[in-house]
């Protein structure tokens, strides 16, 4: 979808910015960390671990960064999270999907309830919003790789279900049990990706003019501001001209 994909350039241009930056590094090495002590801390042997590895290198995050967060699941740190998940509506209804990773539920649970309802938006119960998207393993690829057809060849080939090429590049996209299969059998035959994650995929969008656009990026900042939380999701819909005033 449109809005999924511009919603990813907006992670990219606030991931340029210096202090959300430094976030993104703290919540990929909780993610790693975790991913490890749930399971082998050998990326080969733990496709979790791998995935998380993945799209940390793929942040540019240290080969140093990755290798404590990985010792420190051995050290025993890490054993108290507890991943949750939020939903919730933004302003226009625009429904929000929050994942959350922490050692203390009441303390997220209040920030995150106080955090929708102080910019417009209001917490649900789980499930309230979850039935507008899918869960999906989304690899990405730069345009450089190959034209449409090499792409959906390839992706065919490696058991994807969907494609979305353009001039920013490809999207590929598999069910989410499928994730590590796809991604492995990709990453042989075009090299390794941009990134590599489960996603929540907006089945239905909402159109977001200028106005409702602020409104829901503040509730969105303010919420990714959160130590708590790993990653923020919207069924937002917006053109090009809304989001170049962003």
């Amino acid at each position: 979808m449109a809005g999924h994909s511009k919603w990813a350039n907006i992670q990219h241009r606030k991931g340029r910015q210096d202090a959300a930056r430094s976030k993104l590094f703290s919540k990929l090495s909780k993610e790693i960390t975790v991913a490890a002590k749930m399971g082998d801390p050998d990326p080969d042997k733990n496709p979790r671990l791998r995935m998380a590895v993945k799209e940390a290198k793929s942040q540019s995050v240290s080969k140093d960064v990755i290798d404590r967060a990985i010792k420190k699941s051995q050290a025993g740190d890490g054993d108290d999270y507890e991943e949750i998940r939020y939903e919730g509506y933004g302003p226009n209804g625009v429904a929000v999907i929050v994942e959350a990773m922490t050692d203390n539920r009441n303390r997220t649970a209040s920030s995150v309830r106080s955090t929708f309802s102080k910019n417009g938006g209001n917490l649900g119960e789980t499930g309230s919003v979850a039935f507008m998207f899918d869960r999906k393993g989304e690899v990405v690829y730069p345009a450089s790789v190959g034209d449409a057809d090499t792409v959906m060849m390839a992706a065919i080939e490696a058991g994807a279900e969907d494609v979305e090429s353009s001039e920013d590049g490809h999207v590929i996209w598999c069910a989410d049990t499928d994730l590590n299969d796809v991604a492995t059998a990709l990453e042989e035959a075009l090299g390794e990706s941009d990134s590599t994650k489960l996603v929540w995929k907006p089945t239905t969008s909402t159109e977001m003019d200028l106005e409702g656009m602020q409104k829901l990026m503040k509730l969105i900042d303010a919420l990714e501001d959160d130590d708590d939380v790993q990653r923020v999701t919207a069924n937002f819909e917006a053109d090009d001209a809304v989001m170049e005033q962003l």
